[in-house]
């Protein structure tokens, strides 16, 4: 049983934060006085004029740290491996095609915990330390298919060639409903298909700001407040119309709720509230990790662990974190700058006096937008 990891030498960016919480509030500019929808429409044929005449490749950094595990490598292990190294999700590579087949993502933890809940008093454990990756993902199609599992069925390796153009690959992680797509690189012949990087929501924002930044003229809406622009998932008391209602939870909620709501939602993050509903963090998808430290998932019920109390887990293992919040006052410019931060996925929209939760931006909000 095997671990591959392809490594160079990393040199990733980060900003360090020193507050506990980030709230983004610069004084946005005057508003123009142009129609808002011409507004939105000007800025959307900027942004497709840059995502579709530049491609992935060049988005992808020129060193970057890259882990893939064999499909061969038993289930337990690659989960602490996965928490070790603060991964949600890694290619798995499969030595009989030579290349890589699948993913292995926080999702497939929270499947396989509630698959040991099921039957933990037959099982115990085994089932995570025997288990190879490959045996776990056909077990996975068994146990959640079925006239009700349509999304478990087998479908072939999304991925992406480096020559496709930044808007086909957001296009592709949105229509997916995944985080990030692998990157294969182009061949003249048919020696091979190597994995260049994965390609991320984030890193094409990140590079859309850069080209943003360039333009002279288009970008007016950049300077518009958030508040009277369509975009995100809002709470009714808001007013404003969204595609999904906005979710939230207290600390006392059980985390298999929790579960459910991401689940069911397909989100990969709820804002967590104390009883006035002002903002105390968020779990994600990704946080469900930390059980995987020391085996912490052996040893509890789902059912009986509250949110505050895989907050805990998270925070013993990580420490606390930061909150990333906005205003409904902070420009459009001032949301795709705070989601362009490495490890930003979301801005919580909070009232600024009472941190009431009024909704909240995602990457995926974001690129649905800017694509119309």
């Amino acid at each position: 049983m095997k671990c591959l990891w392809k490594t160079m030498c990393n040199l990733l960016c980060s900003q360090s934060l020193l507050s506990e919480e980030l709230i983004w509030m610069r004084m946005p500019p005057e508003s123009s006085s142009q129609n808002p929808g011409v507004q939105i429409a000007v800025f959307r044929h900027v942004v497709s004029g840059i995502l579709l005449h530049n491609t992935i490749y060049e988005v992808v950094p020129l060193s970057s740290k890259l882990a893939v595990l064999d499909t061969q490598l038993p289930v337990k292990q690659a989960f602490k491996i996965m928490h070790d190294e603060g991964l949600a999700l890694v290619p798995l590579w499969d030595d009989h095609q030579g290349t890589i087949t699948g993913m292995l993502t926080a999702l497939d933890f929270v499947l396989m915990l509630r698959k040991l809940q099921r039957n933990i008093r037959v099982t115990g454990n085994e089932e995570l330390e025997m288990h190879p990756i490959s045996a776990w993902k056909e077990a996975k199609l068994q146990f959640y298919g079925g006239p009700d599992g349509a999304a478990m069925q087998r479908r072939p390796l999304i991925h992406v060639k480096d020559s496709d153009s930044l808007a086909d690959v957001a296009l592709t992680i949105i229509r997916n409903e995944i985080s990030s797509v692998p990157i294969f690189k182009c061949m003249p012949d048919s020696s091979g298909v190597p994995f260049l990087n994965l390609a991320t929501l984030q890193g094409i924002l990140k590079f859309l700001c850069s080209k943003l930044q360039e333009q002279a003229g288009g970008c007016s809406l950049l300077h518009n407040q958030l508040l009277s622009i369509p975009i995100g998932t809002w709470s009714p008391h808001t007013g404003r119309s969204s595609s999904r209602h906005l979710r939230t939870l207290l600390l006392s909620s059980p985390l298999n709720t929790c579960l459910d709501f991401l689940l069911e939602d397909r989100v990969s993050s709820i804002p967590i509230v104390d009883d006035k509903g002002a903002l105390h963090d968020v779990y994600s998808l990704s946080d469900i990790m930390a059980l995987a430290k020391n085996d912490v998932y052996a040893r509890i019920e789902l059912e009986q662990v509250t949110v505050q109390n895989a907050l805990d887990v998270q925070y013993q293992v990580h420490g606390r974190r930061q909150c990333y919040t906005c205003l409904q006052t902070n420009t459009l410019l001032e949301v795709l700058e705070g989601l362009s931060i490495p490890g930003v996925r979301r801005l919580v929209v909070i009232e600024q006096s009472t941190r009431f939760v009024e909704g909240i931006i995602s990457l995926r909000d974001i690129f649905t937008f800017l694509l119309g």
